[in-house]
């Protein structure tokens, strides 16, 4: 175990001397960031959250207690300086202006909404329910997604009404206790007081409440502080941890070929133990470079990561997996330039696939289910929802997918290595 160690951090030293790595491994990804972070204005001079004043319209046609109570919700003081709601009357103009790029989203409240959640007669409980309609700006994936999240937390509160208010009426019809000629006039005064109830609840208290750091007063909603950034950096860590990993496996395959790992046996030590430590340095360069990477965007951004042990547990699976790849890719390849094209190729093609570029919300569902294939996309999922304030649990599946990766990789990779006496050939 010790040889391992000691092959291990013997390849770490030689990576961070070189300095055409560190610019790729360090810089570029602290550069990206760091444009990216002007972009969104997170480091515009703005202390607060990248996101500000998203413009959105909201045509309420419905004017029933569910249509204020969601115009309310958009306007209410928690929301303040992080959407800029305005009302309109025409929706093909509210359309027009998020064409135009002067409004992220507009909102269509249609007439019916409330009837169609809250029954009054028999007539409502027997129609079909009244769809909102979202026309969202696809240049705008971030605002969108934060207008999405209000818009959908909105709804989960109502459907209860939707389905208590339906149910109750349709069920006092069966069992005789009312009958049609009272549904009408029941299902009113059942509306209004479930309108009561929920309606107090969906326009005093949002899902989404900003606050900023040292912030400790309580509240019953989720609260977070919406940081663009925190979506951004780890997106350009996890893209050019693969050229980490793809580097290491070019550097191993480049000692093959030079004789380095054939002579390492004539000391005693075996080839699985100098495989290891081989393996083992291009593992332990990776968490060095993710971790480098956290702690210098948190002493210069002042950026949040969220649960400190959280994040070094999905640093380190992420790594794994990553690791897995790149051992796989040395393992199929013959020259260290096709390494090198290969490690180039899935760098991209997994920064894609991950959201390092764009949100992936806006693809379609079977694309998102693929980019899973990369450990970009399972380490963004948990790395998203450290940002958003969620603890240890909410990594648990990826962390569990990011192992599985790893352990079917470097199995598939052993494979190849064993049938190609890799060190001795």
């Amino acid at each position: 175990m010790k040889k391992i160690f000691l092959i291990g951090f013997k390849d770490l030293t030689l990576i961070f001397r070189d300095p055409a790595a560190l610019l790729l491994m360090l810089l570029a990804p602290f550069v990206l960031t760091l444009g990216l972070g002007f972009v969104t204005g997170r480091l515009g001079g703005n202390s607060g959250s990248g996101l500000r004043d998203i413009p959105v319209i909201l045509v309420n046609q419905d004017g029933g207690d569910l249509g204020n109570a969601l115009v309310q919700v958009f306007q209410s003081p928690d929301l303040n300086g992080l959407l800029a709601p305005t009302l309109s009357t025409d929706f093909a103009d509210a359309q027009a202006q998020v064409e135009a790029n002067k409004a992220d989203a507009a909102i269509l409240i249609p007439a019916g909404f409330t009837n169609s959640i809250i029954p009054t007669g028999l007539a409502d409980i027997n129609a079909s329910a009244v769809q909102l309609q979202l026309f969202a700006n696809p240049t705008r994936p971030t605002s969108v997604g934060v207008v999405k999240t209000v818009l959908e937390s909105f709804l989960d509160q109502v459907e209860t009404a939707h389905l208590i208010g339906r149910v109750s009426i349709a069920q006092m019809l069966t069992a005789g206790i009312i009958q049609p000629a009272q549904a009408q006039s029941v299902g009113a005064k059942l509306g209004a007081q479930i309108a009561a109830s929920r309606l107090s609840g969906a326009a005093n208290s949002s899902a989404i409440k900003i606050v900023s750091p040292g912030n400790n007063s309580s509240s019953t909603s989720r609260s977070f502080q919406v940081n663009t950034l925190a979506l951004i950096a780890p997106g350009m860590a996890l893209m050019f941890l693969m050229y980490t990993v793809t580097y290491g496996g070019r550097s191993l395959l480049a000692e093959r070929n030079q004789g380095t790992l054939p002579r390492l046996l004539v000391s005693p030590t075996s080839s699985t133990q100098v495989l290891a430590g081989k393996v083992f340095g291009i593992f332990i360069t990776g968490v060095a470079q993710m971790l480098i990477l956290i702690l210098g965007t948190a002493l210069l951004f002042g950026l949040h990561w969220g649960d400190p042990l959280a994040t070094l547990l999905l640093v380190l699976a992420a790594v794994a997996a990553a690791t897995g790849w790149g051992l796989l890719v040395a393992s199929l390849s013959k020259t260290t330039s096709q390494i090198s094209s290969v490690g180039s190729a899935l760098m991209l093609i997994f920064g894609l696939l991950g959201g390092s570029f764009f949100s992936m919300s806006a693809l379609p569902r079977w694309v998102q289910v693929f980019s899973h294939i990369s450990p970009n996309a399972w380490g963004m999922d948990g790395f998203s929802s450290l940002a958003l304030g969620d603890g240890l649990s909410a990594i648990t599946t990826p962390v569990l997918a990011l192992l599985l990766m790893a352990a079917l990789l470097f199995g598939a990779a052993a494979l190849l290595i064993n049938r190609r006496n890799f060190i001795t050939a």
